[in-house]
């Protein structure tokens, strides 16, 4: 779980919660189960809804008819046939009052909710893992609203519908479970550039990210041996897909050694020269590290010797879901953290691990799902007090081991940690985070949206998702799926992936399925190709990308931009969810639905309004356009103003200098943007050692001018090439991967204006 209780209003202030507890914010009521005076059957009769069971072939044959009102679904102990048996409720929805209304589904299966005739809640959640659904709609009071649920499909086990009438106090509510008093700072902008930087000045920087770290990263669950992901390193190199980092998911352990951070000899009989070979083909590897531990380990028995693990699943003789017994190791005790990163130090990171993925950093103590009554008995004592108290506060201690680790044994090596679970302050230990086990769906695709949104406005920079989602309904999952599942399949993941490009780190994971770019379709395939050319501009942005970087850490900056920090006074842009701006100059509008090929797209109102990536044509903001959307392209729009840095081909990160730079330059407003460059390894800018061009545009003289270079380091370009390509209404140019450009200049730090004609 991510908690960072940070509330940003689009007044212009944020408030930052100080509490390390279960916190909860917002209209503090419980869910209800909706009460049966509310409820009406097919029949018109008050009461409850009309309950049955079909199966997907025959769904207009309804068995086992009853009324009932209980929305409600467990198949614990009652067996069940897979796929075959749905449920479903159908009724009319009694309003008791007017207002706006909170229905909430909890299930796994699949899960459908029709109300007034629209599909409002349309999922499906792998079984181990049940997850919520939550819709906001208004109702009016004694309107009767047709509604009908139905639950079903594989994995199905759970469903439960509840919901929140009108809150009657509409003032905002935090509370939190335990606290010594109430604690919280307010920041006030008003841009929200500034209150996110607030935050950040209260709760730490965000460190540079190592360069390669905005490179592609390849994973999968998992490769199971050294060879394995040798040969996908490999792969890339032939294929010239540009590449920076490969995975190491877990259970690279024996299996019966978690925590004891060793390579399974019989599958990684030479880790040392296993690390040597991937880092010979120019990549960086990340390892899967959880804070768990196997009774019996060398560095179990170390933990439990010096008192630092949770004791209580051990008395329990609780077992994971493999069937060994476990615990983890207490992170708020700073010896624990110490011993933590000696263990994996020699184990691992001596060996030439470049980066850490701080799995389970919950921590993971109680069979899924997991429950908080769990965690708040589990984890506990803690060397800070009772669960209760520091409840949230696990993952910061957790990435704090881990940064101040590595940075006591190589002060000058930057860290990368990737942490399922995070809290306030993460992003001052080079923590990123992503969303979890999500399923592999266009629903979950559509949600990862607001979430990476809400995420970064939280103010912690650096998020990213499994692209493709991380597990699948059988349909996809089949060693030979039927041809038009596996089409689903390709679309959904080239979909998915023209997100990432566009999210602060883009990464390819899952499990039960191949990850690879190749593995969707071979070379001909259009996922292949839409997937490899999303790559390849990734890689051409990547001086944008890495000043958007620096800007982050320097300024206190933002990259996934919600559209309400560049547009707080657009009332409709406050509203969309499915849009936003990637730095200052891209609004960035993903396809979520299978087979579309056009959407619609918001442009706020801006001066000069905004040009169409792909063509360079010009429009005005303060509408609604039908954007084309081929399977190879999503809608992206280039705000008039924008200066948008590009670098030459490359396969990875750091393989040559980034010259020379074409600069895209979009008439119609006055514009700048900041070139940011350092070594893009050490912590050498900490002192000072890194660079800074502003770049200026002067719309009304046609003039840009390249300024006076601020700072210098070891192995920067004393002189460097910019070429210019000016994008005017009437001189459209499409954003290309091999531009012409209209001037050429030299550079040699010195301010240098270019006029146009």
């Amino acid at each position: 779980h991510v908690v960072v209780p940070l509330l940003v209003s689009s007044r212009g202030y944020g408030v930052l919660w100080d509490n390390l507890s279960y916190t909860r914010f917002g209209d503090l009521r419980e869910f209800e189960p909706i009460p049966p005076d509310c409820l009406l059957d097919d029949s018109n009769q008050p009461g409850g809804l009309t309950a049955g069971t079909f199966t997907p072939d025959q769904p207009d044959q309804l068995e086992n008819v009853h009324a009932t009102n209980q929305i409600a679904f467990s198949s614990l102990g009652r067996g069940g046939d897979g796929a075959r048996n749905w449920d479903r409720w159908e009724g009319e929805l009694v309003a008791p009052t007017s207002g706006d209304y909170q229905l909430k589904t909890y299930s796994n299966g699949h899960i459908k909710v029709w109300l007034d005739g629209k599909l409002v809640i349309d999922h499906w959640r792998q079984g181990w893992l049940s997850a919520e659904d939550q819709i906001k709609v208004r109702l009016d009071a004694g309107h009767h609203y047709p509604i009908r649920i139905e639950s079903g499909g594989e994995q199905r086990s759970t469903m439960e519908l509840t919901w929140k009438t009108p809150d009657p106090d509409a003032d905002t509510s935090l509370w939190s479970e335990v606290g010594g008093g109430v604690d919280y700072y307010f920041i006030y902008g008003p841009a929200l550039d500034q209150v996110i930087a607030g935050y950040r000045s209260l709760t730490g920087q965000a460190p540079m990210m190592p360069e390669w770290a905005f490179g592609l990263w390849q994973s999968r669950q998992r490769y199971e041996t050294a060879q394995q992901s040798l040969d996908v390193v490999k792969e890339y190199r032939r294929r010239a897909i540009p590449f920076d980092d490969i995975v190491q998911d877990w259970q690279y352990w024996p299996p019966d050694k978690w925590g004891s951070h060793q390579f399974d000899a019989n599958r990684f009989p030479d880790p040392v020269g296993w690390l040597k070979e991937l880092h010979a083909l120019h990549a960086h590897v990340m390892v899967s590290v959880w804070g768990k531990f196997y009774p019996g380990t060398t560095n179990f028995v170390a933990m439990q010797k010096a008192g630092y693990l949770y004791q209580p699943n051990l008395t329990e003789h609780m077992l994971d879901w493999i069937g060994y017994p476990y615990t983890f190791y207490d992170a708020f005790n700073p010896g624990a953290r110490r011993l933590f990163w000696s263990q994996i130090n020699t184990a691992l990171f001596s060996k030439g691990i470049d980066a850490w993925w701080m799995d389970a950093s919950e921590p993971d103590l109680t069979p899924s799902p997991p429950t908080l009554e769990g965690q708040l008995t589990h984890m506990n004592p803690t060397a800070m007090g009772p669960a209760s108290k520091v409840l949230n506060g696990y993952p910061l201690m957790n990435s704090m081991a881990i940064y101040e680790g590595q940075r006591s044994v190589e002060p000058n090596q930057r860290v990368f940690i990737l942490t399922r679970s995070g809290f306030a302050g993460n992003q001052r230990y080079a923590a990123a985070t992503w969303s979890g086990d999500i399923t592999s769906t266009w629903t979950a695709l559509r949600k990862q949206i607001p979430a990476g949104l809400g995420f970064c406005l939280s103010g912690i920079p650096y998020w990213t998702s499994d692209s493709g989602g991380y597990t699948m309904e059988s349909r996809f999952s089949a060693a030979n799926p039927k041809p038009a599942d596996f089409q689903e399949w390709c679309e959904l993941n080239a979909r998915w992936f023209e997100f990432a490009t566009f999210c602060p780190l883009t990464r390819l994971h899952g499990e039960l399925k191949p990850r690879e770019p190749w593995t969707f379709g071979g070379d001909a395939g259009p996922a292949y190709q839409a997937i490899v050319k999303f790559d390849r501009l990734r890689y051409q942005l990547v001086p944008y990308l890495y000043s958007l970087a620096g800007a982050v850490t320097h300024d206190g900056s933002t990259m996934m931009r919600a559209l309400v920090m560049d547009f707080p006074d657009d009332m409709k842009a406050r509203d969309i969810t499915d849009e936003y701006l990637f730095g200052p100059a891209l609004l960035v509008a993903p396809v979520t639905a299978y087979q579309a090929r056009s959407r619609s797209v918001y442009l706020p109102s801006t001066p000069g309004g905004w040009y169409d990536f792909w063509t360079g044509a010009g429009m005005p903001g303060g509408q609604t356009v039908d954007a084309t959307a081929p399977y190879d392209a999503i809608p992206i729009y280039v705000r008039a103003g924008s200066i948008i840095p590009t670098g030459p081909e490359i396969q990875y990160t750091g393989e040559k200098p980034a010259d020379p730079i074409t600069l895209h330059v979009y008439a119609g407003a006055d514009g700048r943007f900041t070139l940011y460059e350092d070594d893009g390894l050490t912590y050498n800018y900490e002192h000072g050692a890194f660079t800074r061009i502003p770049i200026f545009w002067d719309d009304a003289k046609r003039t840009l001018t390249i300024g006076q270079r601020e700072g210098s380091f070891k192995g920067m370009l004393k002189e460097r090439t910019f070429r210019l390509v000016l994008v005017t209404p009437d001189q459209p140019a499409a954003f290309s991967s091999a531009p012409i450009p209209e001037r050429t200049v030299k550079y040699n730090g010195k301010p240098l204006p270019i006029k146009f004609n």
